[in-house]
């Protein structure tokens, strides 16, 4: 693999996009995952094990929630993160066991600070729209490089897409570059943002843009 995604997810659009016991989602921007761009070199066999991380857990509980399971000593979450793109970014000395894996995406959570970025830039969770392209703007202006951001698409009757997911890549040195895949790249399939039946897909330039502020 070639880089990786560190993927914050917006609780109030995970929980539109999936009936389920959601209940009071955090009002930010909390970790989806740390991605390698594809699945290769993964040791299946190497199985969570929750105590590993116990000294992580209380950072783990408040930024890398299971948004859609409330209860506090769910781990399938984390368990479902670390044997599908844990066991791939292994191979990497700097997350080559679990404590390592979870502790820097941790950390690279921490260092990206999106929340207080887009509070700073003036984009807060509201019920008017935004434009795609401003959020994008503000975002590469930060930052310095494009993230890749998904939506919710509109639905049946609505005008407006919803934003879900915002992913920053990251280079083997854990250094941010931009998410546009270089030549020879492949991206990452697009299987891993299902939830129940709906689906996040790359935003739309051209629509107006919903960020919510709590489920409707």
């Amino acid at each position: 693999w070639k880089k990786l995604y560190l993927a914050h997810h917006w609780p109030v659009t995970v929980c539109k996009m999936s009936a389920n016991d959601c209940q009071d989602p955090p009002e930010y921007w909390t970790i989806h995952g740390l991605w390698p761009d594809k699945t290769e070199e993964c040791n299946r066999t190497w199985h969570f094990n929750v105590t590993e991380i116990k000294d992580l857990l209380s950072d783990m509980r408040h930024y890398w929630p299971d948004v859609l399971h409330s209860s506090l000593n769910r781990t399938q979450f984390w368990k479902h993160e670390w044997e599908k793109h844990g066991t791939c970014a292994a191979t990497l000395q700097a997350l080559n066991s679990q404590k390592k894996y979870f502790g820097k995406a941790l950390e690279l959570y921490q260092h990206v600070d999106l929340n207080s970025c887009l509070l700073k830039a003036g984009i807060k969770p509201s019920s008017s729209y935004y434009q795609m392209t401003a959020i994008k703007e503000a975002l590469t202006r930060f930052y310095g490089v494009t993230p890749k951001i998904q939506c919710l698409p509109p639905e049946e009757g609505e005008k407006a897409q919803t934003i879900g997911q915002i992913e920053f890549c990251f280079t083997k040195e854990l250094q941010l570059r931009n998410c546009t895949a270089l030549k020879g790249e492949s991206d990452l399939t697009q299987a891993d943002l299902k939830l129940g039946t709906e689906e996040l897909s790359v935003c739309s330039d051209t629509l107006p843009t919903y960020y919510p502020s709590q489920v409707q």
